[in-house]
């Protein structure tokens, strides 16, 4: 019954969406898979990348109730949680308005989520550890199924990294390429077209699908991951016991989503999306490529293919030519505007290139040239 569920989520929900979002296929693969392990989300990328929208059609992909806001540093607990009963006050009992709001959610999409002050920090934490939520006495017990955040930057404050330490998986999310532009447009379009909503799951099935996590048996790759644990922290990556046991939901959830009940050493590719900082992905992304190509993929996710390499001579030998237009002088407003979006491409190729020096070398010359066109 649970695998008849994963096949039809990945047939009628995940592969429509694809179909509706051009090149988001990782992004939409990475929301199945948090919402089957019961784990959170964080997509690090500028604004205007679908993020929200993504997640919103997920959502009502499988009938359940969904709350999105953006915060700022003025935002109050009141505009998420909802507002003091007054009725309820005035008896003497200190009661929230819950309705439409986010104890009220399965699905939750919270906007530059790093605005957060610390009346709202300390509620999320709460949250995305045990999915309740106190006011007073009062005491919500939440049937979230799966938070998703966002931000166009990563937390340097120690109380906003530990609410970051909450998203158990972390995609980075770019602007797609110039050359996927008219597909994009055609499928913005057919997006923006009314059309009447079809449910192909219900979140009462997804939680039958979760369920059954505990039913993958995780033998096959018990010894890999266990190396796998080490290699990732030698990377300098944050990767604590806790953090390394919670992963083990994810290989699991792979699985389910693969139609198995056993997880195999293709499903370790659910670690690339453990990276703390912007500059472990392209050294995490390698490691993980490693094991992979010593795993059978026959079986595997459609993630569990090796990514494929960044070639750093290719990318300075673009940065060099952007470097000489820009020398030249000349640049129209037109120019100026194609060479900074070429340049924001090669920044966003730079996180990929495994060797270290010269990816920090390249990253470096990408600013360089993005600060002379101003």
């Amino acid at each position: 019954m649970s695998i008849e569920i994963a096949q039809r989520l990945r047939d009628d929900v995940v592969a429509k969406l694809k179909q509706r979002f051009v090149g988001r296929d990782e992004v939409i693969e990475l929301i199945a898979l948090a919402t089957v392990a019961g784990e959170h989300l964080f997509l690090y990328g500028p604004p205007g990348t679908a993020k929200s929208a993504l997640i919103r059609h997920f959502a009502q992909a499988v009938e359940a109730p969904y709350f999105e806001y953006m915060l700022t540093r003025f935002s109050e607990p009141n505009e998420i949680f909802g507002p003091v009963d007054i009725a309820r006050l005035r008896e003497g009992v200190v009661a929230t308005i819950t309705e439409g709001m986010l104890p009220r959610a399965e699905f939750v999409f919270l906007d530059e989520i790093f605005n957060a002050n610390s009346a709202i920090l300390n509620n999320l934490l709460t949250v995305l550890n045990e999915r309740t939520y106190r006011r007073g006495a009062e005491l919500h017990k939440l049937p979230l199924l799966s938070l998703f955040s966002a931000s166009n930057s990563l937390p340097e404050d120690d109380a906003l990294r530990a609410l970051f330490d909450r998203f158990l998986l972390r995609c980075h999310v770019a602007n797609l390429p110039r050359e996927s532009m008219n597909q994009l447009l055609r499928a913005g379009w057919e997006l923006e077209r009314p059309t009447e909503q079809k449910h192909a799951v219900t979140s009462e099935e997804m939680r039958k699908l979760a369920a059954m996590l505990w039913n993958v048996d995780l033998s096959s790759v018990s010894e890999p991951y266990t190396d796998a644990v080490f290699k990732v922290r030698d990377l300098g990556i944050d990767f604590s016991d806790r953090r390394a046991v919670k992963v083990q939901k994810l290989l699991a959830a792979s699985a389910l989503l693969c139609g198995r009940t056993n997880a195999l050493p293709s499903d370790l590719w659910v670690l690339r999306y453990v990276w703390d900082r912007e500059e472990q992905i392209g050294p995490l992304r390698a490691l993980v490529n490693g094991l992979l190509e010593q795993a059978d993929s026959s079986q595997g996710h459609p993630l569990s293919k090796p990514a494929e390499r960044v070639d750093a001579e290719q990318v300075s030998r673009e940065l060099d030519a952007v470097g000489t237009e820009i020398q030249g002088g000349g640049l129209t407003l037109s120019g100026v505007a194609r060479a900074k979006e070429r340049l924001a491409g090669l920044a966003d190729q730079c996180a990929w290139v495994e060797d270290g020096n010269a990816r920090e070398h390249l990253v470096g010359r990408a600013r360089e040239l993005l600060a002379k066109l101003g």
